[in-house]
C-alpha cells in the first residue's frame, strides 16, 4: 500500500512538473525583479513570501491544465509521451481534481493581498486556463504564453504599491519579448513532431527565419530593459547585468545555429542563467544605493 501511495505521489509530482523546475525559475526571476523595482529595493516580506509561494503553485497548476489539454497530443511526441496523463498513469479526472485543489490554495494566498491584486489574479487564472488550447488555433501560441508568463509583473506592482504604473507595463513587454524568444527555442525542439500532428508553434510559423526572429525578440528585451534602467536611474551594476544577459543571448544564438534538438533545448535552459543575472543585478544595484 505504501509503495502504491508513493507511486501516486510521484506521478502527481511529475504532473505538476516539480521534478523539472526550469519553468518555475523562468517565471520566478522576472516576478521577483518586478517586486524589487516596485519597492525601489527590498519589497514587503509578506508580499514577497506570497509571490514566491504563488509562483511555484501557479506554474505547477499551469503544467497540470496544459497536460490535461494536451494529453492526447503528448502521446505522439517523443519528448512528452512519458508524461503521467499521456501515458495513462494518471486519469483526466484526477488531474482536474488536483488542478482545482492547487487553484484553491493559490486563491487563498492571493486573498491575503489588496483588492487590485485579487482582480488581476482573476485575469491571470483565465489566461492560464486558455493558453493550452491556443495551440489549436493560434499560429504562434508562444505569443499568448508571453502574456500569461508576464502577468505576474503587474500583479507584483499592484501588491507592492496598490497600483500598476507605466513602468510595470514596460517590464511586462520586456518579459513578453523574452518569453517569446526562449519558448520559440523550446518549440524548435518539438518542431518535427508538431508538424506531423498539426500543433502550431512560433518555431514553425517563423520558418527558416526563426533564429532571426528570436534574435529580434532578444534585442527588444534588452532595449526595453535598458530603457527601464535609464528611467529609474539604475546604476552600473544593472547595466553590467544587461551586458551579461546580452552575452548569454549570443551564446544561445550559437547553440541554436545548427537547429539540433539537444542544442536548442540547452539554449532554452540557458535562459535560467539570463534571468538569474537580471534579478541579481537588480537586487545588488538597489542594495548599493
Amino acid at each position: 500500500m505504501l509503495a502504491v501511495m508513493q507511486g501516486r505521489l510521484d506521478a502527481y509530482w511529475r504532473l505538476a512538473r516539480l521534478d523539472r523546475p526550469i519553468g518555475t525559475f523562468l517565471l520566478m526571476w522576472p516576478t521577483l525583479a518586478a517586486l524589487w523595482f516596485a519597492a525601489g529595493g527590498i519589497p514587503d516580506l509578506f508580499v514577497l513570501a506570497v509571490f514566491f509561494t504563488g509562483v511555484w503553485l501557479m506554474r505547477a497548476n499551469g503544467c497540470i491544465i496544459n497536460d490535461f489539454a494536451d494529453r492526447k497530443i503528448d502521446a505522439h511526441v517523443a519528448r512528452t509521451r512519458g508524461r503521467p496523463l499521456a501515458s495513462g498513469e494518471i486519469r483526466a479526472k484526477e488531474a482536474l481534481a488536483l488542478f482545482v485543489l492547487v487553484g484553491l490554495i493559490c486563491y487563498g494566498l492571493v486573498l491575503q493581498l489588496n483588492p487590485l491584486t485579487v482582480k488581476l489574479a482573476y485575469v491571470g487564472i483565465v489566461l492560464t486556463v486558455i493558453y493550452p488550447f491556443t495551440k489549436r488555433f493560434l499560429a504562434a501560441p508562444q505569443m499568448f504564453l508571453g502574456v500569461v508568463w508576464s502577468w505576474s509583473i503587474p500583479m507584483a506592482f499592484a501588491a507592492q504599491t496598490g497600483e500598476v504604473p507605466t513602468i510595470a507595463w514596460y517590464l511586462f513587454l520586456a518579459n513578453w519579448c523574452w518569453t517569446v524568444a526562449y519558448d520559440t527555442m523550446y518549440g524548435m525542439v518539438d518542431r518535427e513532431d508538431d508538424l506531423k500532428i498539426g500543433v502550431r508553434s512560433s518555431a514553425i510559423w517563423f520558418g527558416r527565419w526563426e533564429r532571426h526572429w528570436i534574435a529580434l525578440f532578444q534585442l527588444a528585451t534588452l532595449v526595453l530593459l535598458l530603457g527601464i534602467g535609464l528611467r529609474l536611474a539604475m546604476g552600473p551594476v544593472f547595466m553590467l547585468g544587461l551586458l551579461l544577459m546580452a552575452a548569454l543571448f549570443v551564446h544561445q544564438q550559437r547553440l541554436i545555429r545548427g537547429r539540433e534538438r539537444e542544442a536548442c533545448f540547452q539554449a532554452f535552459l540557458n535562459n535560467n542563467w539570463a534571468g538569474a543575472v537580471l534579478f541579481t543585478a537588480v537586487v545588488v544595484d538597489f542594495a548599493l544605493r
